[in-house]
């Protein structure tokens, strides 16, 4: 079933930070990423993955954040804003961790972003707000673990992304791979 909703906010960040600044508007650059954005680039720029292996393609250039999660953890007494957990697209109303692999999401008339696959929440989490990175993790009703803290995703066709702009859910043909951590 097709998914719409829409940008709450946006944001990036040229150094490794574990928050990024909200802005205006940003420009996202087909194959790269997020003009000015420490993540940005066709090979992996996560600090932790370019120690293992730094030709490794970049999978994690777009990271999007759906806002309900933030009142989510608000209940829990975690006071989390649009950028805080590093995000460069912050959404609502569109249920980005149900989304399958390859889920291209059309964002505004121009940009165009494929997902990847699930943000892995690390400790860091938790130096930025003590027990968020708990609240950011479940378990399924299997004992399977739920990341919560976002997906991550490859541009396809890049453009200004600002906050107001629709989004809409492509989805792949079947069958439907699962969101994995990449």
């Amino acid at each position: 079933m097709p998914q719409a909703g829409r940008v709450i906010a946006v944001a990036r960040d040229g150094a490794h930070r574990f928050s990024k600044e909200v802005v205006e508007a940003i420009t996202i650059v087909g194959s790269l990423g997020v003009e000015g954005d420490a993540h940005a680039g066709v090979t992996v720029k996560h600090r932790s993955r370019v120690k293992v292996d730094p030709t490794q393609p970049n999978l994690r250039q777009v990271h999007l954040i759906h806002a309900e999660l933030f009142d989510e953890v608000a209940a829990q007494g975690h006071a989390v804003r649009p950028g805080d957990l590093g995000e460069n697209i912050t959404t609502a109303g569109i249920d980005l961790l149900s989304l399958p692999r390859g889920t291209v999401l059309a964002i505004g008339e121009e940009v165009r972003l494929e997902v990847t696959g699930l943000r892995n929440p690390c400790a860091q989490i938790d130096a930025f707000r003590p027990g968020l990175l708990k609240a950011v993790l479940d378990r399924g009703p299997d004992g399977t673990l739920i990341r919560k803290a976002g997906i991550m995703s490859i541009v396809r066709a890049g453009g200004t992304v600002q906050a107001g702009d629709p989004i809409r859910a492509e989805l792949p043909p079947p069958p439907f791979l699962p969101l994995e951590r990449v």
